[in-house]
């Protein structure tokens, strides 16, 4: 029983993709103060810390994963931090809403657009556009 529901939140066998053409922006706050971007384009993922955040960074922590503020992050695949956001896809009402709203299970930036804004495993808002 307990294999059965942990299944459903399980991510280890999604087959994400970022779509090549896709050129999308995130921001990424907390309390009011833009932490970073995380754009993808031409295939890849990108995250930069934000000028608001370096001038305001001994109020903050860095995000795990990103330990150089001035450095440009770049990756194929998204990093843990990001990819928390997106619920196991086999949940019965993640599987509703896919259909409902007919979002490409595989587009890693459909559903981190339509499930990324929150997250219980961390305070920071990742918004689209």
């Amino acid at each position: 029983m307990i294999k059965k529901i942990s299944n459903l939140f399980n991510k280890e066998e999604m087959d994400f993709n970022l779509p090549s053409n896709d050129k999308t922006v995130f921001t990424l706050m907390v309390d009011k103060i833009q932490i970073g971007k995380l754009r993808c384009y031409n295939g890849l993922w990108e995250f930069t810390y934000s000028e608001e955040f370096k001038n305001n960074q001994h109020e903050y922590k860095r995000i795990a994963g990103f330990p150089d503020l001035d450095k440009t992050y770049q990756k194929e695949t998204l990093w843990p931090f990001f990819l928390t956001r997106i619920p196991g896809l086999k949940q019965p009402a993640i599987k509703e809403i896919i259909e409902k709203e007919n979002i490409d299970s595989r587009n890693e930036v459909a559903l981190l657009k339509r499930f990324g804004k929150h997250s219980i495993a961390n305070p920071y808002e990742l918004i689209p556009g």
